[in-house]
């Protein structure tokens, strides 16, 4: 099966809630909405300013996998929506750790020096997954100050481009 990488299209918007909000709601019981995601609702306004932008991942015609990066200036950014559908997760695709290389490239290319996350303590396999792939646990005053919080962020992460 062929999983392509590529930027977010218009199109996608029902793929990618129909790929987030069961994650988020069924698999991590996370009291989010749809409509408390206003940044989903207008991912081209949101993502893609300065050097920020938004990838799928996509098998055929459905979205099994999401990752964007947000501009926070001074060589800021910040990794949000990394959500990857269960079938689609571990070594045989490897969906997430292309979406992430995908999103290392381009923040390099875009001359950013740091990338920040914030995740909840129920991602615990998400945990792994970044710390396997160099981001290191910060603190909630080590964030830069525009980094937008999640109202479900309580673990933190960096990883250093440099």
């Amino acid at each position: 099966m062929r999983i392509e990488i590529r930027p977010f299209q218009d199109t996608d918007t029902n793929g990618i809630r129909d790929l987030i909000l069961p994650i988020q709601n069924d698999e991590f019981s996370l009291p989010i909405t749809w409509e408390e995601q206003p940044d989903l609702h207008d991912i081209a306004g949101y993502y893609r300013k300065d050097a920020g932008d938004f990838w799928v991942a996509a098998s055929g015609d459905q979205i099994v996998g999401s990752v964007s990066l947000v501009d926070l200036g001074q060589q800021n950014s910040a990794l949000r929506k990394m959500f990857v559908a269960a079938d689609f997760r571990g070594g045989e695709y490897s969906v997430a750790a292309n979406l992430l290389a995908t999103l290392i490239t381009h923040a390099q290319e875009k001359n950013l020096a740091r990338i920040y996350l914030g995740t909840t303590y129920a991602f615990r396999a998400a945990h792994r997954f970044y710390e396997k792939h160099g981001f290191d646990l910060v603190a909630h005053e080590d964030l830069p100050e525009n980094f937008a919080f999640m109202k479900v962020d309580a673990r933190f992460y960096r990883l250093d481009l440099g």
